[in-house]
């Protein structure tokens, strides 16, 4: 497990976009690579690979993604097929989705919370933090 947890990280660390702090966008990204944002961003990711929402980043909108590390402000749902972390400087105020969840100490979460499980291993479980 640990050796796949790891992989998984470094495949969202490969990032191939970047959108940096003194930046303002507004609109739909859709992404094959992962994507790096430490700016502001309205609107909705549909799709990336990896999302990784730095400490100066901030989303407002919703994200969907494989993997994804927030360390910054999001207000909006998150949905990841593969894992989410969720950093000591984050907020996140909406609902997350995700197969595997970590919350580091004084991160804020304000939102419900679906775990999701592939077939192989069981049914799908809700927990409401």
């Amino acid at each position: 497990m640990f050796g796949k947890k790891q992989e998984e990280k470094e495949k969202i660390r490969k990032v191939e976009t970047f959108i940096s702090q003194h930046t303002e966008i507004k609109g739909i990204i859709n992404s094959k690579g992962s994507l790096r944002l430490e700016g502001v961003f309205e609107g909705t990711i549909e799709y990336a690979e990896g999302v990784i929402l730095g400490e100066t980043g901030s989303v407002k909108g919703d994200i969907n993604a494989q993997n994804a590390i927030i360390g910054g402000k999001i207000t909006g749902n998150i949905t990841v097929s593969e894992s989410i972390e969720i950093l000591s400087n984050a907020q996140v105020y909406g609902d997350i989705k995700s197969n595997t969840l970590s919350i580091a100490e004084g991160a804020v979460f304000e939102g419900n919370c679906t775990m999701t499980r592939t077939k192989e291993t069981g049914p799908e479980n809700t927990a409401v933090l």
